[in-house]
């Protein structure tokens, strides 16, 4: 079985889980637009078009007969609409697609869409505006007070992530998100409401959790691993800790319930006063995984055995708890990557 993740990235990491669980039975390909470091990882690697390129998908297409693919793992946000609105595309071709139906995507790019859906599901969220003005109104009826977390409205990590303390930087900072994301690789996505391209958040304080909600390739909910997270950097957690917290697990089942998403889904949460609030939602493997792998989960296995028609198959979807680990920065010779 041959596997190529597209948006490959950094997450050399779970290329390597791939291919551990592989073993000789198939190789693991990465695909990325330029060179990086998740390629040392690979059995094979390639230069691929931008995701909103036209050529992009036919690109990804000939590829996969060209190698003899049989599934296909976005590693990247922006990338998942896209191949969820080709996925049947590929099926056609014999390769599966490990990614969600668009309306679930939706819901979790889109922090505005994913405001509506927690409320219309009651599950907490952060309070959020599309425009200063609503923020400035919201904070004269006391429904609200500064200060106000501006983010893109699709966006990843902590880029263009400001917080404002008073109505003068929240009209600042919110044309400096403006500006910048009509300036990077953020706009194409935003391009479909380039207008209302940012939202503001209420501020929340409190302890921060991440859970991976896990579901089997037919959307059915088999577990939540919780971890608390207690040192975070540029958006990810950088040192976590495996835990039993019922009431962040049960809101991590709840939204796999609703939402019905394919795989892993990454979700990042905050208790604040015994309240927990969803912050994020990512469709896809996050950034988080890796504390849930090395505390004994193994994902990657229960995929390929979903995938070869084991279904009732989730003994490789449970980890440890109390298990406390750090990420660290390795070196690559990137002169040493070969690229198709």
């Amino acid at each position: 079985m041959n596997i190529l993740f597209t948006s490959a990235g950094r997450r050399g990491y779970l290329i390597e889980y791939f291919k551990e669980t592989i073993g000789k039975g198939g190789a693991v390909h990465a695909a990325n637009s330029i060179n990086c470091p998740a390629f040392h990882s690979a059995d094979y690697s390639v230069i691929s078009p931008l995701i909103y390129d036209e050529e992009y998908i036919p690109f990804l297409l000939k590829y996969c007969t060209q190698w003899d693919i049989s599934m296909i793992i976005p590693l990247l946000d922006m990338d998942l609409p896209v191949l969820a609105l080709n996925k049947k595309r590929f099926e056609e071709q014999g390769v599966y697609v490990l990614v969600s139906e668009s309306s679930t995507i939706e819901k979790c790019n889109d922090k505005w869409n994913m405001f509506q859906f927690g409320i219309q599901n009651e599950i907490n969220v952060p309070m959020s505006f599309l425009d200063e003005t609503d923020v400035i109104d919201a904070i004269k009826k006391k429904k609200l007070e500064f200060p106000i977390v501006i983010k893109p409205r699709w966006g990843t990590g902590t880029l263009s992530v400001y917080v404002a303390d008073n109505e003068n930087e929240l009209y600042i900072l919110g044309r400096k998100a403006r500006k910048e994301i009509n300036k990077g690789f953020l706009k194409y996505e935003s391009a479909r409401d380039i207008n209302y391209s940012i939202v503001f958040q209420e501020y929340l304080e409190g302890k921060e959790y991440g859970a991976d909600a896990i579901n089997n390739l037919n959307g059915n909910f088999v577990n939540a691993i919780v971890k608390e997270k207690i040192i975070m950097r540029a958006g990810e957690t950088d040192l976590a800790i495996t835990c039993q917290q019922d009431k962040i697990f049960a809101v991590a089942k709840k939204l796999s319930e609703k939402l019905r998403h394919i795989g892993n889904l990454d979700i990042d949460m905050i208790l604040v006063d015994e309240k927990v609030y969803v912050i994020d939602l990512n469709a896809r493997f996050g950034g988080g995984y890796p504390f849930s792998h090395m505390a004994g989960a193994n994902v990657p296995k229960a995929i390929l055995e979903w995938y070869k028609g084991n279904s009732e198959f989730s003994d490789s979807c449970f980890a440890r708890i109390g298990e406390k680990y750090q990420k660290d920065i390795r070196m690559i010779v990137a002169s040493a990557i070969k690229t198709r």
